[in-house]
């Protein structure tokens, strides 16, 4: 009787396992499957953002989008096929910057000859931001690892997970908020517009025949709306051109970006948002005052982004491609 019972204790406890295994995530996950992991990422990013100096600002924007709809699973690296649109797809993600997936399949391809079928692109893609952050001058946080990647990739799940450039901030705060983030930590977050650029098209109703009085929003400083006119000159048949988020240091992750909202050099309309918000302000000025407190705030909460709603354990797989479930 003993026995019997000791088996069903022993098979209870397997089967709850097996259903529920969630392993946390640790600093050394790597240490002994792939010893080489950090420094195989590390000589992969610095490669590629060397050559390409836009890599840093569109991995950073690429690692958002992945985690802020439905947590850090490499979901929006997934490719389209004919019987699924995947968040890639989703209008919202079209504009992600190829040199962001293309340093992410240079890694995985590395760490495939290295270790195969151990490494997962989730991983990757977390890693691989954060060093590239630290790249051009921001700071360095703590990476977990010990993700897996996730089997479902929708673009139906996209619209409404992620801030526009046009939204609203209490509809930005919103997003966040629903996944436990505080308005600091998202202002701190949207200090990624130190680097990287936005497409014309993104603010054109913003600079072109904006009222009968006025063809810019007032809220742009007056020179700057008229540089910006002339920048994006012909966006409608060349949809590329662009300009940069951070006019002053725009290859440079610091506190600039917050120090020209308040001179009406921000380029989205979200951008000024933040500094006319009375929730946000308080933070924007912060920030333009405290370049440290930026870094140390910004660190925290993408240190708790990258936790945001993990797979690990037999919750996920370790893709063989980043861009396909296996």
């Amino acid at each position: 009787m003993e026995i019997l019972k000791f088996l069903f204790i022993l098979l209870s406890t397997a089967s709850f396992l097996s259903l529920s295994e969630s392993v946390p995530l640790t600093a050394n996950y790597y240490q002994k499957s792939c010893p080489r992991f950090s420094q195989i990422i590390q000589d992969t990013v610095t490669n590629k953002q060397i050559t390409t100096p836009s890599t840093a600002a569109g991995t950073l924007r690429l690692f958002l989008h992945d985690c802020l709809p439905n947590g850090c699973d490499g979901s929006v690296l997934i490719s389209s096929t004919p019987f699924n649109k995947a968040e890639r797809d989703a209008d919202i993600n079209l504009s992600l910057p190829g040199d962001a997936f293309d340093v992410i399949v240079r890694a995985k391809t590395a760490l495939e000859l290295a270790c195969p079928n151990t490494v997962s692109c989730a991983d990757i893609l977390a890693v691989a931001t954060r060093d590239l952050v630290t790249m051009v001058g921001g700071p360095y946080y703590n990476v977990l690892l010990g993700r897996r990647d996730g089997r479902v990739s929708k673009a139906s799940t996209i619209p409404g997970s992620l801030p526009k450039a046009t939204s609203p901030i209490p509809q930005i705060i919103d997003i966040f908020k629903a996944r436990g983030f505080t308005v600091q930590e998202m202002v701190a977050l949207s200090g990624a517009h130190t680097i990287g650029f936005s497409h014309c098209k993104e603010f054109s109703s913003q600079i072109y025949n904006y009222t009968k009085s006025s063809s810019y929003d007032s809220q742009y400083n007056p020179r700057f709306a008229q540089g910006l006119q002339k920048a994006c000159s012909g966006f409608e048949k060349n949809p590329t051109l662009s300009v940069f988020n951070d006019i002053m240091t725009p290859n440079k992750f610091d506190n600039s970006y917050f120090q020209n909202l308040p001179k009406g050099l921000g380029i989205l309309k979200s951008d000024h948002g933040l500094y006319n918000d009375w929730r946000t302000r308080p933070f924007v000025e912060a920030y333009a005052a405290d370049e440290k407190k930026f870094f140390n705030d910004f660190a925290r909460a993408m240190e708790k982004l990258s936790n945001y709603k993990v797979v690990t354990g037999n919750q996920g797989e370790i893709r063989h491609k980043c861009d396909a479930i296996n």
